[in-house]
């Protein structure tokens, strides 16, 4: 099972990882968990990446796409992941597919976790972080919004939308839901029937 997980900030992407993690025994590969592990340990990609993170700037697209191909070749990937954070556009769409020449694209499917902008303001807002004021909030959804629109267009067949509204476990019954209408997950009562 590879997936890619795209959502606004405050939709629960990484809680729903956490979920899909469990479920499918996958790693989930975040670059923003990446980008703290190369620096951490100081690895020629994190010193580069941090030059741009120190300075409020993007880590520019060479720079995650290294970490994501290091990542994907190490032996709990090959079974499949979940991707977090990348890509974040069409160009890095392609890289990630340059990456995985074996399948179709390489990516069973994208799940896109939406929110109406109130409700992750709201979530946003409860977390009580200094620096997420509403304004600063709603000014990230309208650039995650600008930077995505072209990312689901190139991804519109793979691509399956989740409301991210209701409890966790809610949530998560709603893509696997989602995934075994696409054929990519088994229900329950197929599986009970194979030998």
């Amino acid at each position: 099972m590879r997936l890619v997980l795209i959502g606004p900030p405050g939709a629960g992407k990484g809680t729903q990882a956490a979920i899909l993690r469990k479920d499918f025994g996958i790693p989930h590969i975040s670059t923003g968990d990446l980008f703290r592990e190369h620096v951490s340990r100081r690895t020629a990609l994190g010193q580069d990446a941090q030059r741009y993170l120190d300075t409020g700037e993007l880590v520019p697209d060479h720079i995650t796409g290294e970490m994501i191909r290091r990542r994907l070749a190490e032996p709990d990937a090959q079974r499949g992941f979940l991707l977090d954070g990348f890509p974040r556009t069409v160009r890095q769409a392609e890289e990630l597919g340059a990456m995985l020449p074996d399948t179709d694209g390489g990516i069973d499917a994208v799940l896109e976790f939406t929110a109406p902008e109130d409700v992750v303001v709201s979530r946003l807002l409860s977390r009580g972080r200094a620096d997420d004021t509403e304004e600063v909030i709603r000014n990230r959804q309208q650039i995650y919004r600008n930077q995505t629109a072209p990312l689901l267009a190139h991804y519109a067949a793979r691509l399956l939308t989740i409301q991210a509204v209701g409890s966790a476990e809610q949530i998560s019954e709603r893509v696997l839901t989602a995934l075994k209408e696409r054929g990519l997950v088994a229900s329950q009562d197929e599986s009970a029937a194979r030998p």
